[in-house]
């Protein structure tokens, strides 16, 4: 049994909660309202994700977050990309424990990765930061149905630590080295659910959303080589497993996004609308930026950009898609 502390109760970080107390760990959660922390230890509760679930009794909650990773061994970072920074400052870890970065985004600004955010503001050092990644829709794992995923560190002995923790009877992690390749496939694979989406929400079918998800991989996976990524990565649960899961399931809160931008409705109104967090709507210009820091052409995260931050229709960006000049399908530019 291991200390862990996860920070940030929102869908994914209760569910993630929920995985490591079923893998036998002692749990404390962080959460910023007290009512939800007086419903967690009370009435086994998050009314605000999860309110018909039943979380396990060995999970407790504070909103104090010094308290919540008092003494633990490993740190779970569950609060979305574009405050992990800020979260961070605020907080002091402890001294010997192991972080894990559970949010899939780049940060806007600085084109860091959640590993780079994480030993950029802590001065950790890469050994003891570890990132998940995979096919991960919180509410099927806090539903317990089985699931696999990958726990990616520069150390194999940091990743079989935490492989270690967060091993269910429900819940199958691996481990990887590849750390670029682990966090780039789950956060642009966000970007290409909300171009799926946006498909669906067009009224097209099974062929649309196909060639999307088959040529978003081959974007992912230029702009990984081009970052000194391994290749490997992107046919596995990192690469090619999370990306069909966000695409293909209505439970995608990218897909769902993008869904509803397809139908004609704003970025304004569609996040206003629900607590969650579409991480690739934030992400998308901060992927971009990379692809032509590093001279990579991403003509789908392109045109996601245009309609999140420009407003182009949906209509006009398959359009624009469809008449780009024609080539190999092997072409790596």
């Amino acid at each position: 049994m291991s200390g862990v502390a996860v920070m940030g109760s929102g869908s994914w970080g209760t569910a993630f909660a929920l995985t490591l107390c079923d893998a036998g760990n002692d749990v404390r959660l962080w959460a910023r309202r007290i009512e939800v922390c007086r419903a967690v230890n009370t009435e086994h509760r998050n009314p605000d994700y999860f309110p018909d679930l039943e979380l396990p009794p060995t999970l407790t909650a504070t909103d104090d977050p010094q308290r919540a990773m008092a003494e633990a061994d490993l740190v779970v970072l569950a609060v979305p990309s574009q405050t992990l920074r800020q979260n961070l400052t605020g907080w002091r870890l402890p001294e010997t424990a192991v972080v894990l970065s559970l949010a899939k985004g780049i940060e806007l600004g600085t084109g860091r990765r959640m590993s780079e955010v994480v030993a950029e503001v802590t001065g950790l050092p890469d050994e003891r930061i570890a990132v998940l990644t995979g096919p991960n829709l919180s509410h099927e794992i806090a539903e317990r149905q089985p699931a696999a995923s990958v726990i990616a560190s520069t150390a194999h002995e940091t990743a079989a630590l935490v492989q270690k923790i967060c091993h269910s009877p429900t819940f199958r992690p691996y481990t990887n080295t590849d750390v670029i390749g682990c966090e780039l496939g789950g956060a642009t694979k966000n970007v290409i659910a909300l171009a799926v989406g946006m498909a669906v929400g067009l009224g097209f079918g099974d062929n649309a959303t196909a060639s999307v998800i088959t040529r978003g991989l081959a974007e992912i996976s230029r702009l990984g080589r081009a970052l000194g990524a391994d290749p490997h990565t992107f046919s596995g649960l990192a690469g090619m497993g999370d990306l069909v899961a966000t695409c293909s399931s209505p439970l995608s809160r990218n897909r769902s996004f993008g869904e509803e931008l397809g139908r004609g409705r704003s970025v304004a109104e569609i996040a206003g609308s629900t607590r969650q967090v579409a991480e690739g709507v934030k992400s998308c210009t901060a992927i971009r930026a990379l692809g032509s820091a590093h001279g990579v052409e991403l003509p789908i995260v392109e045109a996601v950009v245009r309609v999140i931050e420009n407003g182009e229709p949906p209509g006009e960006m398959v359009a624009h898609l469809l008449a780009r000049a024609a080539r190999p399908e092997r072409d790596e530019t």
